[in-house]
């Protein structure tokens, strides 16, 4: 019985660890052609002065996203480009961008 508890509460922390927030890439590829005309259609910047955002880890991207949104992250464009964006819409772009290299 002790063997059962300990093994089941390593899977619930595995679980926990993993993270449940992983977005769906096809989605985020769908979405993301408004944010091409600064970063790039393969998230990959032209313009020196917009990052790129290819590769970057997926919780980065979210976190980033939803700093604009709630406006503790101060950029008049960026807040304007993620006003409309439902925590799912996050969510896809962020794996989406994170899943090309």
């Amino acid at each position: 019985m002790n063997k059962l508890l300990v093994s089941l509460a390593g899977i619930a922390l595995t679980v926990s660890a993993a993270g449940v927030q992983a977005g769906d890439v096809a989605a985020g590829k769908a979405k993301a052609g408004t944010c091409a005309g600064c970063h790039g259609a393969n998230g990959i910047s032209a313009i020196p002065m917009y990052p790129n955002l290819a590769g970057q880890k997926e919780q980065y991207l979210v976190t980033q996203l939803k700093a604009f949104k709630a406006g503790t992250r101060d950029n008049a464009i960026m807040k304007g480009m993620v006003a409309a964006l439902s925590d799912a819409d996050i969510d896809n772009l962020a794996a989406y961008f994170a899943s090309l290299k």
